[in-house]
């Protein structure tokens, strides 16, 4: 069973007796339309584009409700186009991961074109100015990551790409919002099209983001003599949109469990690549099966029904309520809190931490107790049947591989959004009472002992990559288990700074009790398990 076109084709029974789900649609019909008339391109062409936005098509061109496909470019690393959408026709496998233990196994192939945005490659920079002078095209989206957008570095200084480009202008720009805002001048100078630029990737107000990287861009080809004075206008204009979303669907790096479950099946060729930017990609992604994608409806050249593909389109003020819910409460700073004590307790799943009494627990109060109380209910999802879903079927999920050292990367750039809004709105709330959060605290209390690098059991541990490790591991570096110590003195400057905890935690009287709970939480081999039956119990 070989994943190619003539391999679906020739084996089709092999594939549908294994229990694969096949395109129902005429590929090559579907991709010379796609190609004639694009009216979907994606910037982005990794694992969340694969098992979500593409899945989505495919699901929609199965049903009739869609005659055309996606086109996708690869603007981080060319290899993906060449080594893996190429060698297989532009088709995937997805296998989602379902949390009573099957597997859906579905043979995607929306993908019409996959070209690199490599603006030294002629041809394919040259078609992908070709496709965004189209009329026909609706929509531009992106999964390229939040710092794909940036134009400086981690010390805010401006990249050197970005200079250049700015000074060159938009003929052969090197960097990636460089390439994206050329290929948008060349939409404008086709005749001014209207285009809906749509960021799908999971950061707060993406959309402001894409607007702000483009806008710049604009304006200094504009100033430079190196575009025309209108086309600033033009990206200011109704003509151009750029959306806000919100994005909700976990796609862990290609397992070898799932590999293994695929070559049983007799799927030849799928050894993973790991490409000289060190990108892991394979013939397949694993992902969970809910998803969400909610995205402000505004779309300058119409758009299709997507709407039948499970996204749902609502207006900009849902849309950050939506994200709120999610960001603030409902998930990710639950799996935090799964992240943090994950490491600590020497789990390699985050499956396995829900069946763990006091992890449950734990992320039942943060989650029930102390953040729904002050969430915004969007509407269009309901937040407790959200956090509902989490924690009975996405997080417990035994089949999903993924792993507490993933999710607690950056964590000190997480803590102010993932808590520090709950604690604000507390604040805030003259019938709530910031002293009423008792396990916020301890998260808090959690992370400044994973600092340490030390496990429950007393064993070393390396921390997962965080920007401010540098910064703020010197002020733990000093304690160790079982000896007093002065901690108040020590995490002092940490449980002020604003940045990392979104408050400063002397002023909304958090601090001592995050002292107490890490004065516990170093008290020897085993003391971290002690205190959290202590105060979740």
């Amino acid at each position: 069973m070989i994943l190619s076109l003539n391999g679906i084709s020739d084996n089709k029974a092999q594939w549908e007796e294994k229990g694969y789900h096949l395109p129902k649609y005429d590929v090559a019909e579907m991709a010379a339309a796609t190609k004639e008339n694009p009216f979907w391109i994606h910037f982005g062409a990794g694992n969340l584009f694969r098992a979500f936005h593409a899945n989505v098509v495919q699901n929609m061109l199965n049903e009739g409700s869609l005659d055309r496909g996606l086109v996708v470019a690869e603007g981080f690393d060319y290899e993906i186009v060449d080594k893996m959408y190429a060698p297989h026709d532009n088709l995937g496998i997805v296998a989602t991961l379902k949390a009573d233990g099957n597997v859906e196994k579905t043979v995607v192939a929306s993908v019409a074109e996959a070209l690199p945005l490599d603006s030294d490659n002629e041809a394919a920079y040259g078609r992908l100015k070709e496709i965004f002078t189209k009329d026909s095209l609706q929509m531009a989206t992106f999964t390229i990551t939040e710092k794909g957008y940036s134009l400086v570095n981690g010390r805010g200084e401006q990249l050197p790409d970005v200079a250049a480009d700015f000074a060159a202008g938009p003929e052969k720009p090197a960097s990636y919002m460089g390439k994206v805002t050329s290929l948008l001048y060349a939409r404008y100078k086709a005749g001014e099209k209207p285009l809906a630029m749509v960021s799908t990737d999971n950061c707060s107000h993406n959309g402001d983001k894409l607007y702000a990287a483009i806008n710049t861009f604009a304006e200094k080809w504009v100033a430079n003599g190196k575009a025309e004075a209108g086309f600033g206008e033009y990206i200011n204009s109704d003509k151009v949109s750029f959306t806000w979303s919100m994005i909700d669907k976990i796609t862990p790096r290609p397992d070898a469990s799932v590999e293994a479950i695929l070559m049983e099946d007799g799927v030849e060729e799928l050894e993973p690549v790991i490409t000289s930017k060190n990108t892991y990609v394979a013939p397949f992604v694993n992902a969970e099966e809910t998803e969400y994608l909610v995205i402000e409806d505004d779309f300058p050249n119409g758009r299709p029904e997507l709407e039948k593909g499970g996204l749902m389109f609502t207006d900009r003020e849902t849309v950050d309520k939506v994200e709120k819910m999610k960001v603030c409460t409902c998930l990710n700073p639950l799996h935090t809190c799964l992240a943090i004590y994950g490491c600590l307790l020497g789990y390699e799943k985050i499956s396995e931490e829900m069946k763990d009494t006091e992890l449950k627990k734990l992320v039942e109060i943060v989650g029930y107790k102390e953040g729904l109380p002050v969430v915004v209910n969007p509407g269009i999802l309901d937040p407790k049947e959200f956090i509902d879903t989490v924690l009975n079927v996405r997080v417990p999920n035994p089949f999903m591989p993924d792993t507490p050292q993933r999710i607690a990367t950056d964590t000190s750039q997480k803590l102010a959004i993932r808590f520090g809004e709950t604690i604000k709105a507390y604040a805030a709330d003259d019938k709530l009472n910031v002293a009423d959060l008792k396990l916020i605290p301890l998260v808090f209390a959690g992370w400044l002992r994973y600092l340490m690098a030390v496990d429950d059991g007393g064993k070393a541990f390396e921390l997962s990559p965080d920007p401010l490790l540098d910064t703020v591991c010197p002020y733990v570096a000093g304690f160790k288990l079982g000896e007093d110590a002065d901690v108040e003195t020590a995490l002092k400057p940490i449980l002020e700074n604003k940045k990392i905890f979104g408050v400063n935690l002397y002023e909304v009287g958090m601090a001592e009790t995050v002292c107490g709970y890490f004065k516990e939480l170093i008290a020897g081999p085993g003391a971290i398990r002690a205190t959290l039956k202590k105060y979740v119990g």
